[in-house]
């Protein structure tokens, strides 16, 4: 893997020395700003979970440094009389639905931005388990912080396969701009406002083989697995050839 050093020197002078001064700067402004909204949010949450509103989870950042991502919950913890966690499209609450459909679950990711965890555009974060299932090219995602959205997240988001996600990811890395970033931004508040390429799982039919089938615009479609199952049976098929 490239060292962070190698890879600043390859970046522009904006991705150097503009990117996360500008993250910061308006990150905080946002967090001021939208601070009654999250107290509201706050408040709902506990109520709805009966609980701590908040979900925090491990996940690598740039150069895959692990860190804690904090989101609002959208999920309960109702488990089965085994005392093992429900399916995510049982556990997935009315108002969760809420928060992913127009993604205020994702506001609490502001403090990750100021902490410097993350970006405001850059390759959204995802879990540990994911990184031994990378492709060598894959794995330079992490080179740049994670971000609140992405190149990704404006062109099908929960409608795209891992690898188209990460092929847009890789495009990204290597074209960071002032001008990329400001696009993809209005592009996701655009499409945020618009509710478009978010799947409700809750309205997904699953299969035998425990994929999900979706419906779009009148074309059904299977949602991608977790990464590690998709490429662990990709393996496995591989192997039985």
């Amino acid at each position: 893997m490239q060292t962070s050093e190698h890879i600043e020197k390859k970046q522009g002078f904006y991705a150097v020395y503009i990117k996360r001064t500008l993250d910061f700067i308006l990150s905080t402004i946002a967090l001021v700003l939208l601070s009654p909204l999250l107290a509201g949010l706050i408040l709902g949450g506990s109520i709805a979970m009966r609980g701590n509103p908040f979900f925090i989870q491990k996940r690598p950042g740039k150069n895959e440094k692990i860190f804690k991502l904090i989101k609002f919950r959208t999920m309960s913890n109702r488990k089965d009389q085994n005392g093992n966690l429900l399916p995510d499209e049982m556990r997935l609450t009315a108002y969760g639905k809420f928060l992913r459909k127009t993604s205020l679950d994702e506001l609490p990711e502001l403090l990750n931005i100021i902490a410097g965890d993350c970006s405001i555009v850059g390759p959204r974060p995802l879990v540990p388990e994911y990184i031994p299932y990378y492709t060598k090219a894959e794995h330079h995602r992490h080179d740049v912080r994670p971000g609140l959205t992405g190149l990704a997240q404006v062109n099908g988001r929960s409608f795209l396969s891992w690898e188209e996600i990460f092929a847009y990811d890789l495009e990204y890395i290597g074209n960071i701009s002032f001008a990329a970033d400001t696009k993809i931004f209005f592009e996701t508040i655009k499409k945020v406002i618009g509710r478009k390429n978010v799947a409700d799982v809750s309205l997904a039919r699953k299969d035998k083989d425990g994929r999900l089938h979706y419906v779009v615009n009148g074309k059904e479609i299977i949602l991608h697995q977790p990464l590690n199952i998709e490429r662990r049976i990709s393996c496995n098929a591989e192997g039985n050839r």
